[in-house]
């Protein structure tokens, strides 16, 4: 059954390199690819979201003198997390998973692009304040409500949803077509957050 017009399906990060054997994989991450392909069926308009990171981005461990992968370093823009490179711009691992059907996207957000600001948020950059243009087109396709899925639950699928409600769309997360990472409790204050919030977790 299709969703009216007014509804989008956003899909985040399905990308090779968080998905297993990427350089930040989120455990099972290729098992949702199934499910959001089916998922895609039933919306009128689909939006997928693709990190895509210059080699020499800030928030790139291995581009800090002794820095650890997973530490914590604070930027102008306030905490970030330093993580294994990732999705670098062309590479193979920045490409869409093997599978994920992409002929249904109306739009491919790129972001993460900008070296100095790393950006989960589907909506914002990490500053959050530079915006991505997401707001902008769905607003112009008259689209009130979102569904999220895709990688990974407790950061790029939470900080978007949350934007997402801070912005008047109404949000619903699908966890099956969703992934977690799990950092250090990460998973369970993005579910209570969100939920918080007022984000529909089915």
């Amino acid at each position: 059954m299709t969703h009216a017009t007014n509804t989008a399906l956003i899909i985040i990060d399905v990308q090779n390199d968080f998905c297993p054997g990427g350089n930040l994989a989120v455990e099972n991450g290729d098992q949702i690819v199934e499910r959001i392909n089916t998922l895609q069926d039933d919306y009128a308009i689909t939006v997928l979201t693709q990190d895509w990171h210059p080699s020499n981005h800030t928030s790139f461990a291995d581009n800090h003198d002794d820095a650890e992968p997973f530490s914590q370093v604070d930027m102008a823009y306030g905490p970030q997390v330093l993580w294994p490179r990732h999705c670098v711009i062309g590479t193979a691992g920045a490409a869409f998973k093997s599978g994920l059907n992409t002929d249904h996207a109306d739009l491919i957000i790129r972001k993460g692009y900008n070296p100095d600001i790393d950006s989960y948020s589907a909506f914002f950059e990490n500053d959050h304040k530079t915006q991505t243009g997401l707001e902008g087109y769905l607003r112009e396709r008259g689209v009130t409500k979102l569904v999220m899925v895709g990688l990974a639950t407790d950061f790029c699928v939470r900080f978007s949803a949350v934007d997402a409600i801070k912005l008047g769309f109404q949000v619903t997360v699908i966890q099956d077509a969703c992934r977690a990472i799990d950092l250090d409790g990460s998973l369970a204050a993005a579910l209570e957050e969100m939920s918080s919030l007022g984000v529909l977790l089915k």
